[in-house]
């Protein structure tokens, strides 16, 4: 049965940059332990995670948009094609089976968001997100601040859904652990 990891992350880091060279880490090791590498298929830390798993031999997925034009990288096996950018956002999480959030700007920031609020909320169940690095940890921490500070019947109050890995390989091993 073919596991998937949504890979969330900027568009803007090319191949000689940290973030990319940490998104092309993450699809190998991702691959390598046996999971299907999915993205937003366009360039930056989506096209650095559909090259690592490909150096490691795994599959990639790429959900694209008419309303980006572009088409997906070269790194992508399949690429799935919608309309919208909702669309797309909803697509990428629907064939996750978990989910890693890179370093990102706002695209990122709402995708991390959605994902989050799906799981606090209960409308996905049994897909694990991680985020990458410590960038994003003063936004969890914020947030959690309020969801601690007025509990109610949902996840987030009950117990961290956002696992943070500092490396790559943590992530991938997170997630192993996680699926089986």
């Amino acid at each position: 049965m073919e596991r998937i990891i949504t890979v969330f992350g900027s568009s803007r880091p090319r191949e000689d940059h940290a973030d990319y060279q940490e998104a092309r880490s993450l699809g190998r090791a991702l691959a390598e332990a046996g999971f299907a590498v999915c993205s937003g298929g366009y360039g930056g830390v989506m096209e650095a995670a559909s090259r690592g798993a490909k150096e490691a031999g795994g599959k990639t997925y790429g959900i694209t948009a008419e309303f980006f034009k572009p088409k997906a990288n070269a790194w992508v096996d399949t690429e799935i094609r919608v309309k919208t950018w909702q669309e797309r956002l909803f697509e990428l999480v629907r064939v996750a089976d978990g989910f890693v959030t890179c370093k990102g700007g706002t695209g990122t920031l709402v995708e991390l968001a959605v994902v989050w609020e799906m799981l606090n909320k209960s409308v996905i169940s049994g897909k694990p997100i991680v985020v990458l690095g410590e960038f994003w940890s003063p936004i969890l921490e914020r947030v959690r601040e309020v969801e601690i500070g007025h509990p109610g019947p949902w996840g987030e109050a009950n117990g961290k859904l956002v696992h943070t890995a500092t490396t790559a390989a943590a992530a991938a091993e997170f997630l192993h652990h996680k699926l089986g």
